[in-house]
């Protein structure tokens, strides 16, 4: 049976990102499914934590999260 991977917390880092026109900030990374939650930034911000999959971010981005 696989062993799944513990989150990795992101929030220290302060990295943000814009996706579709909208900015998030990263909160924490799942390695297992391969998700992020994210908190949407700005004044028409959706309030409390989102998850988008990893592979919506920049590169720039993954870049940072995985280095």
């Amino acid at each position: 049976m696989a062993k799944k991977k513990k989150s990795v917390e992101l929030s220290e880092r302060n990295i943000t990102c814009k996706v579709n026109e909208i900015e998030y900030k990263l909160i924490r990374l799942y390695p297992s499914a391969m998700n992020v939650d994210v908190k949407e930034l700005g004044e028409n911000a959706k309030k409390g934590q989102q998850n988008i999959p990893f592979a919506h971010l920049p590169k720039e981005i993954k870049k940072l999260v995985k280095g």
